[in-house]
């Protein structure tokens, strides 16, 4: 039941990928320490706190508190311990998060492998592949680097689910289908998945994503539900 190892690895790309753009737009690790350093750093400390937390990360939230504090300090020492020790922060943190995606899916294939709930997981799986690479073409093709790094963590998985994704990434965007396919039982899924895989800090990726919750007949307060238990803001009225 690959598929739904292939679902996890395509989130952590599509993860680390938001990730690394959002570093480079705020200007590498200096323009880190600024935001951190600034008004923003609180929210930034409280987000990177919680999934300290959900991810088992050793002192939790209480580390993540401490290394800001030592980011905020006037010293250059202490920022470079800061930016150090949030470095190694976020790494466990992405690994964790790889490592509780993988094994959430391999149990996940002992339970269910070879059996019809199992195939339906499967093809709920593919769908939700389709519904993140699909919002992440709203602004535009996925570029080439961005596919690979896709593929690269895509891990031990056969070659048929590789395929499968390769060809997604470099398909034609299809909202009507993809809403087609998600019938009624898995719309507020399809939504909250794509929701996921984009930032929502532009008018294409707002539009579409307007256009699918529309689409999968989902109400305004539905959707911006769905916002809140993302942690994302709601989509500006028009």
């Amino acid at each position: 039941m690959s598929f739904v190892k292939a679902l996890a690895a395509v989130a952590v790309g599509f993860a680390a990928a938001k990730g690394m753009d959002k570093y480079k737009q705020m200007g590498g690790m200096a323009g880190l320490q600024d935001a951190m350093q600034g008004a923003g750093g609180s929210n930034m400390a409280d987000q990177l706190g919680r999934m300290a937390d959900q991810f088992g990360i050793p002192g939790g939230s209480a580390q993540v508190k401490n290394l800001f504090g030592q980011m905020g300090q006037a010293t250059a020492g202490a920022t470079e311990a800061g930016a150090a020790g949030l470095g190694g922060l976020m790494a466990s943190l992405r690994g964790a998060a790889e490592a509780g995606s993988q094994q959430s899916a391999s149990m996940m294939e002992a339970m269910f492998g070879n059996t019809p709930v199992g195939d339906a997981m499967e093809q709920q799986a593919k769908l939700m592949i389709r519904a993140m690479i699909q919002a992440a073409k709203a602004d535009g093709e996925i570029d080439a680097q961005e596919q690979a790094a896709i593929v690269d963590r895509l891990g031990d998985i056969s070659e048929e689910e590789r395929e499968f994704v390769k060809a997604e990434l470099q398909a034609s965007p299809d909202l009507a289908g993809l809403v087609r396919d998600a019938g009624t039982i898995s719309r507020e899924q399809v939504y909250s998945t794509s929701l996921a895989a984009i930032r929502v800090d532009n008018v294409a990726e707002a539009n579409y994503m307007r256009q699918l919750a529309s689409g999968l007949g989902l109400s305004d307060a539905q959707r911006d539900a769905i916002h809140a238990r993302m942690g994302v803001p709601p989509l500006a009225s028009r």
